[in-house]
């Protein structure tokens, strides 16, 4: 016996009040940037414009920067806050530098606001990249000296491609235990 295939919902047309929703409902979720509550509001309306040939996107783009105007004046969205709570996090995983910024710019966040970030707190490219060997059990955290022998080259790998410089990378190669 075959079955119909459920049929798809059809995306309801964005209006502004609709958008408004859409937003604080992400907004209630995730922690977002000001780029990244557009990128959402954008999809909502291309799916819909996708979906109906005949409609015009044009109006409902406005209103979802009037939409993200009013959330940046009630301060829902904040780039610098959102900012330091991911590259924090960013931090806490043992990423490098390199990886943070590229993140927070595919977000939409300045790079003098990453700037900031990183000339006010105490960051090591050197304790990053200890973190990271560290949890990924690998360079001088390896547990024993043939291991660590044989998976020289494949660590140095490992740690060049994170993001991380090729003197940090060195250090946690040659260090004699996992104590930096």
């Amino acid at each position: 016996m075959i079955t119909a295939r459920p049929q798809k919902r059809q995306p309801k047309q964005p209006t502004k009040n609709r958008l408004r929703n859409i937003a604080l409902y992400y907004l209630e979720r995730f922690e977002s940037s000001e780029d990244m509550l557009r990128q959402v509001l954008q999809r909502r309306i291309d799916k819909y414009a996708f979906a109906n040939k005949d409609y015009d996107p044009e109006q409902a783009f406005l209103w979802a920067e009037e939409v993200i105007d009013e959330c940046i004046k009630k301060n829902f969205i904040n780039n610098e806050r959102f900012a330091e709570l991911k590259i924090k996090d960013y931090l806490k995983a043992g990423k490098p530098r390199r990886y943070i910024e590229q993140k927070m710019r595919q977000k939409g966040i300045d790079d003098k606001i990453t700037a900031k970030f990183f000339e006010e707190t105490e960051y090591s490219e050197d304790d990053a990249a200890f973190n990271f060997a560290q949890k990924k059990r690998i360079g001088c955290f390896r547990p024993d000296e043939e291991q660590r022998k044989e998976n020289r080259q494949k660590d140095m790998g490992t740690l060049l491609r994170a993001g991380f410089d090729y003197e940090a990378v060195l250090k946690v190669l040659d260090a004699e235990t996992g104590d930096n």
